[in-house]
């Protein structure tokens, strides 16, 4: 469970991004974030991955106050949560195997990712995970050969193979026709249901966050104005937005 508490971050000698946010996320959750260009979405994952630091507020995972660990709250942080760009950052010139294998920069120890030296049991659990997401056939496949949708599912797959347990993904169906960012979005809403895997994204355009999350929460100039379950955004929702 994630519970964060008056989350404010402000740009050292510019705007506050974010006011005062207060959220509770259950384990399983398909939660999806929405509102105008500068709300704070994409800030709000980037606080959350620690990929920013908290101006001020708590912030508690399964019950550990994480800003007060130190580097023991970071490394629970680096080891449970992954952070999805709109573009997954892979290496193209490896496999999709290698690259679930390897995991990202902040993932794997250098010697593992310039080597891509691979275990017997990375690989039983590398591929079991590219095959229940589908990409079985394109295990092999350099990543830069792959299209959009199969790239995004490739890293997740490495997220979820580097134990990961929230997925915190920044428009990771942007670009991709519809038919793909579908399939996208079924496999994180299909991990939240069957694996309990907690997952956060940003999903503005279009209606996916209404056919696809359990949760829509909206923001507007850094401050939380909507949080709903299991229904569409009325007009006067969307108008807070």
């Amino acid at each position: 469970m994630i519970r964060i508490s008056n989350l404010t971050k402000v740009i050292p000698g510019g705007p506050k991004v974010l006011d005062d946010i207060h959220l509770d996320v259950e384990d399983g959750e398909f939660i999806a974030i929405k509102g105008a260009s500068g709300s704070g979405k994409s800030m709000l994952l980037k606080c959350l991955a620690l990929q920013e630091k908290w101006t001020r507020g708590t912030y508690k995972l399964d019950g550990t106050d994480i800003l007060k660990q130190g580097l023991t709250g970071r490394f629970k942080v680096r080891r449970e949560v992954a952070y999805l760009e709109e573009k997954p950052v892979l290496y193209p010139s490896k496999t999709g195997l290698k690259n679930v294998i390897i995991g990202s920069v902040t993932q794997t120890p250098a010697w593992r990712r310039w080597t891509g030296m691979v275990r017997g049991d990375d690989y039983m659990g590398a591929m079991d995970t590219i095959e229940k997401l589908g990409l079985l056939d394109k295990a092999h496949l350099k990543a830069e050969k792959m299209s959009g949708g199969e790239r995004q599912r490739i890293a997740v797959a490495r997220a979820l193979v580097h134990g990961a347990k929230i997925i915190l993904a920044d428009e990771p169906v942007s670009g991709l026709d519809p038919h793909t960012a579908d399939q996208v979005l079924a496999d994180l809403k299909r991990l939240c249901t069957e694996q309990r895997v907690t997952v956060i994204a940003v999903l503005h355009q279009g209606d996916y966050a209404e056919r696809f999350a359990d949760r829509i929460i909206g923001l507007n100039n850094g401050k939380l104005v909507i949080d709903i379950r299991g229904r569409r955004l009325t007009e006067r929702e969307k108008m807070l937005l």
